[in-house]
Formats: C-alpha cells, structure tokens, sequence
C-alpha cells in the first residue's frame, strides 16, 4: 500500500514511496522503499571545490548551490554516503550540475 510521501521537494527522498507494513499484532509500519544512490560519472562537473580548515559541507552548499539542505547532492556526485567525508582539509570536492542537466562531461 502506497502512503502520501512527507518530506518535501528538495529532499532527497520526495520520489520514493511510502510503503506500509501491517505488523502480526495489525499494527501498521510506514518505510520508505530503497533509494539507489545515482552514479557520479552522470553527473556534469560544474567546478571543483579545496576543502579549507574547518570547511564544512553545509557552507559549501550554501556557496555553490544556494541551499545549505542540499549537501546531499554534493555527497551523491562524489560518490560518498557519508557527508563528512567531504570535509576534510584539502579534499577536492566536485560540484555538479543536477542529475539528468545537460553540460560539457569535461568542463
């Protein structure tokens, strides 16, 4: 049984369903059905990004994408599942276009 999703657009679980489990005792379980994450070499590199001292990937969002709730797109296109991994002094960060805009692959 599908449910009404309730996280919001930019979420990045707004496309998946809301399925729901009846328990034994009838009681019922909401979950969200599995989300994939995409593969990064989809992704059009916009820039690249050195991650400075103390950088953390909320202010980067907020710098290259205008929304600091977005870092999962950040993550997704660098192919990390935990974000903190993009925080480390030094690391070079991709940011990308959105999934699915076109571009130059190389740019």
């Amino acid at each position: 049984m599908a449910l009404p999703n309730p996280f919001p657009l930019g979420s990045r679980y707004s496309s998946l369903e809301v399925a729901q489990l009846n328990l034994p005792d009838g009681t019922p379980l909401a979950y969200l059905r599995r989300r994939f994450v995409p593969d990064p070499s989809r992704f059009v590199t916009f820039t690249m990004h050195t991650v400075a001292q103390g950088e953390r990937l909320d202010r980067i969002t907020w710098q290259f994408l205008g929304d600091p709730q977005q870092y999962w797109r950040i993550a997704d296109a660098n192919g990390v599942l935990h974000p903190d991994e993009l925080e480390q002094p030094e690391r070079q960060v991709r940011i990308t276009l959105p999934e699915g805009l076109p571009g130059v692959p190389s740019a």
